[in-house]
């Protein structure tokens, strides 16, 4: 009698179990056997071989719904093993795959394959077995075995060669196999193809990029070889890529994949317009595609052109792009620039998630404290979720940013000081409270929180200027400020900011050669008002106030609620 009717029955009505509740193994042996539990006894053969194989089956199909993996893979690999039939070989490999017992499986594949040398199913899982076991080196007969056998699906099968090896950690001895299984099919661009994965895999560019060319001689047109190309020519030069690219897109320009990859790149290399033209092409043919949608918009909106960016994210919305509350924050920057306040924050109160969340908070904050709803934007900050110390420290400065604007400077201080009590190093608070001091008029508590800061991280350009800024405005301690803001320039060379700090102390020195030469350059590089202000003075001292008047009153226009500018202006041109 035949058992594989019966086996088949039994294994298709608890087809599922295993893995529907997506349960995982609570116990794995070291070293996997399979076991007997209905071993044969001498002399039995009459026994009811029937009965004891339903039995058998569904002892291990009730012990896998119990979650004993153990007994489960016991049952079915007796079973199999002495049945010989293809189902119960089946259904015991897969059993025991799940109970982690891959040695034992690998033998019942093994077993299945002679029962069932044309079976297609058989060859896979004792490939997948021997990749599981880390047995590379016997993998290659049983792929190229499969890869002959299935003719008609051989293009396709070298397409996904590496993802079924793509788990193995030795990427060498995976290119070698590639190699290996691929070379009697290199009439294919599918096998040169598949190598020159390989070869990105292991780290040799050059072969990869070489057999991506003989990909592209066989068949000139195959977007994936272009594709591949392109990747590994943009590691050496962006340049050859973009180049490569628009070659391949002018010769075929239904190659829709390599357009979108030839407009990427063109916006990394900031050639916008050129950049726009394909996408005006590519959105045309796919207007509601969101991997054209999106980058047309923000192509758009770096251009200035807020109507169109508007308008595309708006169409975003539509569609089926994820992350909907990325949509809705660029929408509401829009808005916010624009002036339409309402618009804006309604945008940003849909930010619910994703990298945006947290700025979005704050946005909306700001606009509430814009709007006079000081008390809402703060209850908006402290009722945000966050996930990260430092998302919470950015809320705190961005509340104590708030209470600065609106003159509250005490209440502003005194909670960086509440949070610095249980956060004493934190680099953020102790740099945001020293600004706070010197507003107040507390430069020793300046002087305390910047020490401590440089303490910590004595590299902190901007802790450097601070501090030695402080000295220079005050005039005292020149000569320890200026070793401070060489230091900052050690680390953030070109700073125009911390290079004002160095022209004001030149200044403070007298030296007002270096301090106009040095404060013009920070100007050039960063129309700041405050540096404005400290050109206007060093012209003043040096006479020139014809020129001091023309650049305090024309940096006045530009910057009309610069405070120290405003300040220098009283001073000298009453």
């Amino acid at each position: 009698m035949s058992l594989k009717p019966l086996v088949a029955a039994i294994a298709l009505a608890f087809a599922g179990q295993l893995f529907a509740a997506g349960e995982t193994p609570a116990k794995v042996p070291a070293k996997p056997a399979l076991k007997r539990p209905l071993a044969t006894k001498p002399g039995t053969e009459s026994e009811d071989v029937l009965g004891r194989t339903v039995y058998q089956a569904l002892l291990g199909e009730f012990a896998l719904r119990r979650g004993d993996l153990d007994l489960a893979a016991s049952a079915w690999g007796d079973l199999a093993i002495r049945s010989r039939d293809p189902n119960a070989l089946a259904r015991a490999v897969e059993v025991l795959t799940f109970a982690r017992k891959m040695e034992a499986a690998l033998e019942l594949a093994e077993l299945w394959v002679q029962v069932e040398p044309d079976s297609v199913k058989a060859r896979q899982a004792r490939s997948a077995l021997i990749m599981q076991t880390n047995r590379l080196d016997e993998l290659a007969p049983q792929i190229s075995a499969l890869l002959a056998q299935d003719v008609a699906g051989l293009p396709s099968n070298l397409m996904h060669l590496n993802r079924l090896l793509v788990r193995h950690a030795d990427k060498k001895a995976v290119q070698n196999l590639v190699d290996r299984v691929a070379s009697p099919y290199l009439d294919l661009p599918e096998a040169h193809f598949a190598m020159a994965q390989a070869a990105i895999n292991a780290g040799d560019d050059l072969r990869a990029l070489n057999e991506a060319e003989k990909a592209l001689l066989l068949r000139p047109d195959w977007e994936p070889a272009a594709l591949i190309r392109a990747q590994l020519q943009t590691r050496v030069n962006v340049g050859t890529a973009i180049d490569g690219l628009n070659d391949f897109v002018r010769r075929y320009p239904a190659a829709r994949d390599a357009r979108l990859a030839l407009a990427r790149l063109l916006i990394t290399e900031k050639r916008y317009p050129e950049s726009r033209v394909h996408f005006d092409v590519l959105i045309k043919e796919a207007p509601n595609n969101p991997e054209v949608v999106y980058p047309l918009a923000m192509l758009a909106l770096q251009q200035g052109d807020a109507a169109l960016g508007r308008a595309q994210l708006e169409h975003l919305l539509d569609t089926e792009f994820p992350d909907k509350s990325t949509v809705h924050f660029f929408i509401g920057q829009i808005d916010e620039e624009s002036r339409q306040l309402d618009s804006a924050l309604a945008q940003y109160q849909q930010v619910i998630s994703g990298e945006q969340y947290i700025p979005a908070r704050t946005r909306a904050a700001l606009i509430l404290q814009k709007q006079g709803k000081l008390e809402e934007a703060r209850e908006t900050l402290r009722t945000t979720r966050t996930s990260t110390p430092l998302e919470r420290t950015q809320l705190l400065l961005a509340e104590s940013q708030m209470l600065r604007e609106v003159g509250r400077n005490e209440e502003a201080y005194a909670l960086l000081e509440r949070n610095l009590l249980k956060q004493p190093d934190n680099l953020e608070l102790l740099y945001e409270a020293a600004l706070l001091a010197e507003r107040q008029g507390k430069p020793e508590v300046l002087e305390k929180h910047l020490k401590h800061l440089l303490e910590i991280k004595p590299d902190h350009a901007h802790a450097l200027n601070a501090l030695a800024y402080s000295f220079a405005d005050r005039n005292i301690r020149l000569g320890e400020a200026e070793k401070l803001i060489t230091r900052a320039l050690q680390f953030a060379p070109g700073d125009p900011f911390i290079m004002d700090s160095q022209g004001w102390i030149f200044f403070r020195q007298g030296r007002l050669a270096e301090a106009l030469s040095t404060l013009k350059k920070a100007y050039s590089l960063k129309e700041d008002g405050e540096i404005a202000a400290h050109v206007g003075e060093v012209l003043w001292a040096l006479d020139r106030k014809e020129e001091a008047r023309t650049m305090l009153r024309e940096a006045a226009s530009r910057h009309p609620e610069n405070e120290a500018l405003q300040a220098t202006i009283k001073k000298l041109l009453p």
